[in-house]
């Protein structure tokens, strides 16, 4: 069946069921339609690759290349068609190699030729011209099989998404070397389980909940890839706003594109800037040495047209979040790894790895920066480091009254009308109360002072939404001195998701049985009305509902 776009991948998909003809995010059909496509070229892979490690062929370069595909359809990542057409046609390439030393291993092994079906991607081969992939990638996406069940669809979709934003953990960890082979092994199985019709739904729940446990492994080697590259997060006050002098603002969310570029900028007279979920890149030993690393501008990344509008800065994005640039700072804005977008320069790694970033410094040069100065504090790095080892004190104040709950408020930041709410939830929580946030969300209650309790920061800010982690090993720990579960913990999670990456992380959640959450600003348009219910059944999935409501059950 041929269709034209269709992806209610995120949250502020049209109309609350899917966008049609335009994804409200940028992005336009025909880049729509090839990222189908590359899903489907990797689930070809996959199938291969399943069958190749059955019979002990592993590849870490097909590994790489698979998280790094998942990745490049993830929202807010790759606008460029003829970025995601070279992929797709690598990813054949890739698909034929690991195809033929899996028939070459069966025929050793197997004194005979491999004859068994395979699904149609495994035998998917691309067509030539960029216009003739975008006609292939129309007949594969999301509606291509309107005979499918809802539910299974449904199912596939959650596992699908989720694998998306493991991937993404997944890539900033294996730039950084480390690698998780549980991780690489899921997305080999769980690509090829869905083309697997003969899986039930409950097979499906099984593996979306073991893919959860999966997806917390990959967290935790993210986060050991981080604290081993840059240190343990320390508690830090950050400079918010500009300071006179050149300037390069950093968005996204690679630690290691920020270090090189810091690197480079050693004594140049050129104020480093972080943006977005940049911002706890200050709390890093190994960063926050070079002084050049001057505040944080901006806030979250859904106001990036509006703060970057005619900046006399140049600008990196490292990861997704672009959106699409204005005439004002097309010039000036640089993306660099997996993030693209059309017309915009685009800084390559070497085969070392390493990047130059000359052309970003230059401009920044040549815009001459910021002409006055303004800006306040915050403080960042309240890792799981950082917290455990003032434990003691927080067990204390909780036994003895002091503190009374924890609020949990993270996530993602976006456009979409209704996540006013977190604010107002931030602002309403009791000064009994201690409130743990990460990722962008933060930004809608960040800089509002919410005081101390007994020498503890009221608002403690674990980190990006690559350092899930940490808020997750906090709660562990916590319920481990307390004796007790997470969910007997007087703790509230209360979370607001827009992309794939906060999909992965609720999966991780749920698979390690964390049960009345609540999710918003609205719930996901690829769950089914009866998985939905499958969800508020098992696990008391809600949705947000209004400030006042959450904190009087919360201090009941």
């Amino acid at each position: 069946m041929s269709q034209s776009m269709f992806c209610h991948q995120c949250e502020q998909t049209a109309k609350g069921t899917g966008c049609t003809s335009h994804g409200v995010c940028g992005k336009d059909d025909r880049t729509a339609v090839l990222q189908d496509l590359l899903i489907h070229a990797v689930k070809g892979i996959a199938v291969w690759g399943e069958k190749a490690r059955q019979l002990g062929i592993k590849d870490e370069i097909l590994d790489r290349f698979i998280a790094e595909a998942l990745f490049t359809t993830v929202t807010n990542v790759n606008f460029d068609p003829s970025r995601i057409a070279s992929i797709i046609r690598e990813a054949y390439d890739h698909k034929e190699k690991i195809k033929q030393k899996f028939l070459n291993e069966y025929k050793r092994k197997q004194s005979k030729d491999f004859v068994d079906a395979v699904p149609s991607t495994a035998e998917w081969k691309p067509r030539v011209s960029l216009e003739e992939l975008i006609d292939q990638g129309r007949k594969v996406g999301v509606l291509s099989n309107p005979e499918l069940n809802e539910d299974i669809q449904s199912l596939r979709e959650i596992l699908l998404y989720g694998m998306k934003g493991m991937a993404a953990y997944d890539d900033h960890a294996r730039i950084l070397g480390y690698t998780n082979d549980d991780v690489s092994a899921f997305y080999y199985k769980g690509l090829t389980a869905l083309q697997d019709d003969t899986l039930t739904a409950d097979d499906l729940v099984g593996l979306i909940m073991e893919f959860g446990k999966v997806n917390l492994k990959c967290l935790e080697t993210l986060d050991k890839a981080h604290t081993s590259t840059f240190g343990n997060p320390e508690p830090t006050k950050v400079y918010l706003g500009k300071k006179k002098g050149s300037a390069i603002i950093v968005s996204g969310h690679d630690l290691l594109d920020l270090k090189m570029l810091l690197e480079q900028t050693s004594g140049k007279g050129i104020n480093i800037y972080t943006h977005g979920e940049m911002l706890p890149a200050h709390a890093y030993p190994e960063l926050k040495k070079y002084e050049q690393l001057v505040g944080h501008f901006g806030t979250a990344w859904q106001n990036q047209q509006k703060e970057f509008t005619n900046l006399p800065a140049a600008i990196l994005m490292t990861t997704n979040c672009i959106q699409k640039p204005s005439d004002s700072y097309k010039e000036n804005i640089f993306t660099t790894g997996l993030v693209a977008w059309p017309g915009v320069n685009h800084i390559p790694e070497d085969e070392t790895g390493k990047k130059n970033f000359e052309k970003v410094i230059e401009t920044s040069i040549a815009l001459k920066g910021f002409e006055e100065e303004q800006g306040s504090e915050i403080t960042v790095g309240f890792g799981h480091n950082t917290v455990l080892s003032i434990a003691d004190q927080v067990i204390n104040a909780v036994k003895s009254g002091t503190i009374k709950h924890f609020f949990l408020i993270g996530g993602c930041d976006g456009a979409k009308p209704g996540r006013n709410y977190y604010t107002e939830l931030a602002e309403k929580v009791p000064d009994n109360a201690i409130v743990l946030t990460l990722a962008c969300g933060k930004f809608r209650f960040n800089t509002l002072d919410f005081g101390e309790i007994g020498g503890i920061p009221r608002l403690l800010d674990c980190g990006q939404c690559n350092d899930a982690y940490s808020a997750i090993v906090i709660a562990t720990e916590l319920a481990k001195a307390f004796e007790c579960n997470v969910n007997e913990l007087p703790l509230s999670i209360i979370l607001s998701w827009y992309e794939q990456k906060a999909v992965c992380i609720l999966l991780t959640l749920l698979s390690l049985g964390i049960t009345n959450i609540k999710i918003g600003p609205s719930l996901p348009a690829f769950i089914s009305p009866n998985i939905l219910k499958v969800l508020v059944e098992k696990f008391n999935l809600a949705p947000i509902s209004t400030p006042e409501e959450e904190i009087k059950n919360a201090m009941a």
